[in-house]
């Protein structure tokens, strides 16, 4: 569960403006892959990625820019101080399991776009990352139209949710190869 998730609904709302309408929590994957990855500019990649035509002159738009940096910075610091705090932007406990399982999907699925964004060459990374990586694209795999509300699969959620959150800090800690290309 986030530190942040009083923000879930927020930035959901204000991510209407962008044309490829990210979940909160897969925009913050984005955010977390570009930082793992230690792209160039993360926020300014990510911001337009997000916004990509958008102009500050909307009120919408300064509102989304704002509050995404805002949430940038917070993701940042917290991910750099040996990942003290540092929670993926999930829905809060209340909400159904398949709401909360969905945007651990879409988290895991911008967490690896960002990878990609950056330029992260999966067959050069260190094996224990490599293994990491292809975890999280099993992940994305996951089938949940049949996810039922019961107590082992809240545990398996939980346990999937810190696997993925100790899985971003990982790949931060590593040395990630990019492509030369990027």
């Amino acid at each position: 569960m986030s530190a942040d998730a009083s923000d879930f609904d927020a930035i959901g709302r204000l991510l209407a403006v962008s044309p490829l309408a990210p979940s909160p929590a897969e925009a913050h994957g984005i955010y977390c892959g570009l930082v793992a990855a230690d792209a160039d500019q993360p926020e300014r990649r990510w911001l337009a990625e997000l916004l990509p035509a958008a102009t500050d002159a909307e009120p919408s738009v300064t509102d989304c820019r704002a509050a995404l940096t805002e949430l940038a910075e917070r993701t940042r610091a917290r991910i750099a101080d040996a990942g003290i705090g540092f929670d993926l932007l999930l829905p809060p406990e209340e909400r159904p399991l398949r709401e909360r399982a969905g945007a651990v999907h879409d988290w895991a699925r911008g967490f690896v776009f960002g990878l990609g964004l950056a330029g992260v060459d999966a067959v050069r990374l260190s094996p224990e990352t490599r293994e990491v990586f292809d975890d999280l694209v099993e992940l994305m795999r996951m089938d949940l139209d049949e996810l039922e509300e019961d107590q082992a699969n809240e545990q398996a959620l939980t346990e999937v949710t810190e696997f993925i959150r100790v899985a971003a800090l990982l790949v931060y800690e590593d040395d990630v190869p990019k492509d030369s290309r990027s």
